[in-house]
Protein backbone atom coordinates (compact mmCIF):
# COMPACT_ATOMS: atom_id res chain seq x y z
CA UNK A 1 0.00 0.00 0.00
CA UNK A 2 1.52 3.17 -0.99
CA UNK A 3 1.47 6.12 1.43
CA UNK A 4 1.83 9.87 0.77
CA UNK A 5 1.83 12.74 2.29
CA UNK A 6 -1.40 15.38 1.41
CA UNK A 7 1.13 17.56 -0.17
CA UNK A 8 2.27 15.46 -2.19
CA UNK A 9 -1.08 13.90 -3.93
CA UNK A 10 -1.64 17.71 -4.49
CA UNK A 11 0.84 18.12 -6.22
CA UNK A 12 0.31 15.43 -8.46
CA UNK A 13 -3.94 16.29 -8.82
CA UNK A 14 -2.70 19.91 -10.14
CA UNK A 15 -0.21 17.77 -12.30
CA UNK A 16 -3.17 15.79 -13.55
CA UNK A 17 -5.22 19.18 -13.21
CA UNK A 18 -2.79 20.61 -15.97
CA UNK A 19 -2.52 17.34 -18.66
CA UNK A 20 0.29 15.06 -17.35
CA UNK A 21 -0.54 11.35 -17.83
CA UNK A 22 1.95 10.47 -15.73
CA UNK A 23 0.82 12.18 -12.64
CA UNK A 24 -2.10 9.90 -12.93
CA UNK A 25 -0.48 7.24 -12.74
CA UNK A 26 1.75 8.44 -10.15
CA UNK A 27 -1.38 9.41 -8.59
CA UNK A 28 -3.54 5.88 -8.99
CA UNK A 29 -2.02 3.66 -6.02
CA UNK A 30 -1.61 6.74 -3.89
CA UNK A 31 -5.41 7.14 -3.78
CA UNK A 32 -6.63 4.08 -4.71
CA UNK A 33 -6.42 2.64 -1.00
CA UNK A 34 -8.23 5.42 0.62
CA UNK A 35 -10.88 4.92 -2.19
CA UNK A 36 -11.34 1.23 -1.13
CA UNK A 37 -11.77 2.59 2.44
CA UNK A 38 -14.28 5.58 2.20
CA UNK A 39 -16.21 2.56 -0.34
CA UNK A 40 -15.49 -0.06 2.41
CA UNK A 41 -16.94 2.44 5.09
CA UNK A 42 -20.35 2.62 3.37
CA UNK A 43 -20.73 -0.98 2.51
CA UNK A 44 -20.47 -1.86 5.39
CA UNK A 45 -23.61 -0.11 6.63
CA UNK A 46 -25.18 -2.70 4.11
CA UNK A 47 -22.88 -6.14 3.90
CA UNK A 48 -19.72 -6.55 6.27
CA UNK A 49 -16.63 -8.02 5.03
CA UNK A 50 -18.30 -8.50 1.71
CA UNK A 51 -15.34 -6.90 -0.40
CA UNK A 52 -15.88 -7.73 -4.04
CA UNK A 53 -18.86 -5.52 -3.55
CA UNK A 54 -16.54 -2.40 -2.37
CA UNK A 55 -14.02 -3.23 -5.17
CA UNK A 56 -17.26 -2.51 -7.87
CA UNK A 57 -18.17 0.62 -6.00
CA UNK A 58 -14.61 1.97 -5.74
CA UNK A 59 -13.43 1.11 -9.28
CA UNK A 60 -16.88 2.62 -11.22
CA UNK A 61 -16.42 5.76 -8.62
CA UNK A 62 -12.70 5.68 -9.60
CA UNK A 63 -13.41 5.71 -13.41
CA UNK A 64 -15.80 8.37 -13.43
CA UNK A 65 -13.37 10.33 -11.60
CA UNK A 66 -10.88 9.55 -14.43
CA UNK A 67 -12.69 10.21 -17.24
CA UNK A 68 -13.95 14.09 -15.76
CA UNK A 69 -12.14 16.57 -18.05
CA UNK A 70 -11.28 19.94 -17.05
CA UNK A 71 -11.28 19.47 -13.61
CA UNK A 72 -8.90 22.00 -11.50
CA UNK A 73 -8.06 19.80 -8.61
CA UNK A 74 -7.40 22.03 -5.40
CA UNK A 75 -6.31 19.57 -3.11
CA UNK A 76 -6.42 15.90 -1.36
CA UNK A 77 -9.57 16.95 0.35
CA UNK A 78 -11.28 18.68 -2.71
CA UNK A 79 -10.22 15.42 -4.71
CA UNK A 80 -11.93 12.87 -2.20
CA UNK A 81 -14.96 15.54 -2.05
CA UNK A 82 -15.87 14.74 -5.31
CA UNK A 83 -15.42 10.85 -4.96
CA UNK A 84 -17.67 10.81 -2.46
CA UNK A 85 -20.14 12.82 -4.19
CA UNK A 86 -19.39 10.58 -6.95
CA UNK A 87 -20.19 6.72 -4.98
CA UNK A 88 -23.18 8.49 -3.40
CA UNK A 89 -24.62 9.09 -6.88
CA UNK A 90 -23.52 5.69 -8.29
CA UNK A 91 -25.42 4.35 -4.83
CA UNK A 92 -28.34 6.52 -5.71
CA UNK A 93 -28.56 5.42 -9.26
CA UNK A 94 -28.20 1.65 -8.31
CA UNK A 95 -31.10 1.81 -5.55
CA UNK A 96 -33.23 3.53 -8.01
CA UNK A 97 -32.82 0.82 -10.19
CA UNK A 98 -32.89 -1.94 -8.01
CA UNK A 99 -36.08 -0.13 -6.99
CA UNK A 100 -37.42 0.07 -10.51
CA UNK A 101 -36.78 -3.41 -11.30
CA UNK A 102 -38.40 -4.42 -7.87
CA UNK A 103 -41.93 -2.65 -9.06
CA UNK A 104 -42.18 -4.54 -12.55
CA UNK A 105 -39.72 -2.40 -14.62
CA UNK A 106 -37.25 -3.50 -17.48
CA UNK A 107 -35.89 -6.96 -17.06
CA UNK A 108 -32.14 -6.96 -18.14
CA UNK A 109 -29.54 -9.32 -17.46
CA UNK A 110 -26.95 -8.21 -14.50
CA UNK A 111 -24.13 -9.84 -12.73
CA UNK A 112 -24.39 -12.34 -9.06
CA UNK A 113 -22.76 -9.17 -7.70
CA UNK A 114 -24.85 -6.29 -8.96
CA UNK A 115 -28.06 -8.72 -7.42
CA UNK A 116 -26.27 -8.81 -4.18
CA UNK A 117 -25.04 -5.34 -3.70
CA UNK A 118 -28.23 -3.73 -2.08
CA UNK A 119 -31.23 -5.28 -0.35
CA UNK A 120 -34.34 -3.95 -1.72
CA UNK A 121 -34.81 -2.00 2.21
CA UNK A 122 -31.58 -0.67 1.84
CA UNK A 123 -32.32 0.45 -1.33
CA UNK A 124 -35.89 2.52 -0.31
CA UNK A 125 -33.72 3.82 2.46
CA UNK A 126 -31.32 5.08 0.20
CA UNK A 127 -33.68 6.54 -1.95
CA UNK A 128 -35.70 8.03 1.23
CA UNK A 129 -32.12 9.55 2.20
CA UNK A 130 -31.66 10.95 -1.26
CA UNK A 131 -34.79 12.70 -1.54
CA UNK A 132 -34.39 14.34 2.06
CA UNK A 133 -30.68 15.42 0.97
CA UNK A 134 -32.22 17.21 -1.85
CA UNK A 135 -34.87 19.01 0.00
CA UNK A 136 -32.12 19.97 2.47
CA UNK A 137 -29.82 21.21 -0.48
CA UNK A 138 -33.00 23.68 -1.08
CA UNK A 139 -33.17 24.86 2.21
CA UNK A 140 -29.44 25.22 3.13
CA UNK A 141 -26.90 23.86 0.70
CA UNK A 142 -23.96 23.92 2.79
CA UNK A 143 -25.79 21.65 5.40
CA UNK A 144 -26.51 19.02 2.30
CA UNK A 145 -22.97 18.79 1.60
CA UNK A 146 -21.74 18.54 4.98
CA UNK A 147 -23.95 15.23 5.33
CA UNK A 148 -22.85 14.39 1.92
CA UNK A 149 -19.02 14.25 2.97
CA UNK A 150 -19.74 13.04 6.17
CA UNK A 151 -21.85 10.26 5.29
CA UNK A 152 -20.88 9.25 2.14
CA UNK A 153 -17.22 10.12 1.63
CA UNK A 154 -16.69 8.81 5.68
CA UNK A 155 -14.73 12.36 6.25
CA UNK A 156 -14.07 13.23 9.40
CA UNK A 157 -15.24 16.85 10.87
CA UNK A 158 -11.52 18.14 10.16
CA UNK A 159 -11.43 16.81 6.44
CA UNK A 160 -15.08 18.78 5.88
CA UNK A 161 -13.98 21.51 7.11
CA UNK A 162 -11.15 22.15 5.14
CA UNK A 163 -13.03 21.32 2.39
CA UNK A 164 -15.57 23.79 3.04
CA UNK A 165 -13.15 26.26 4.05
CA UNK A 166 -15.44 26.98 7.41
CA UNK A 167 -14.56 26.07 10.78
CA UNK A 168 -14.83 22.09 12.27
CA UNK A 169 -17.05 23.72 15.54
CA UNK A 170 -19.28 24.89 12.15
CA UNK A 171 -19.31 21.61 10.59
CA UNK A 172 -19.92 19.40 13.99
CA UNK A 173 -23.07 21.97 14.89
CA UNK A 174 -24.39 21.69 11.19
CA UNK A 175 -24.08 18.05 11.09
CA UNK A 176 -26.21 17.30 13.79
CA UNK A 177 -28.62 20.04 12.90
CA UNK A 178 -28.97 18.02 9.46
CA UNK A 179 -29.09 14.82 10.70
CA UNK A 180 -31.95 15.63 13.04
CA UNK A 181 -33.33 17.28 10.11
CA UNK A 182 -33.06 14.50 7.97
CA UNK A 183 -34.03 11.97 11.07
CA UNK A 184 -37.02 13.74 11.21
CA UNK A 185 -37.91 14.31 7.11
CA UNK A 186 -37.06 10.52 6.34
CA UNK A 187 -39.75 9.62 9.10
CA UNK A 188 -42.07 11.64 8.62
CA UNK A 189 -45.45 10.76 6.66
CA UNK A 190 -44.57 13.90 3.88
CA UNK A 191 -43.19 13.11 1.10
CA UNK A 192 -40.73 15.88 -1.15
Amino acid sequence: MAVASSNEVTQLLEEWSSGKREALDKLTPLVYEELRRLAHRYMNREQPGNTLQTTALVNEAYLRLVKRKNVRWQNRAHFFAVAAQVMRHILIDHAREHHYAKRGGDARKISLDQVTLMSPERAKELIALDEALEALARIDPRKSRIVELRYFGGMTIEEVAEVLKIAPVTVQREWRAAKAWLYKAVTSEDSF
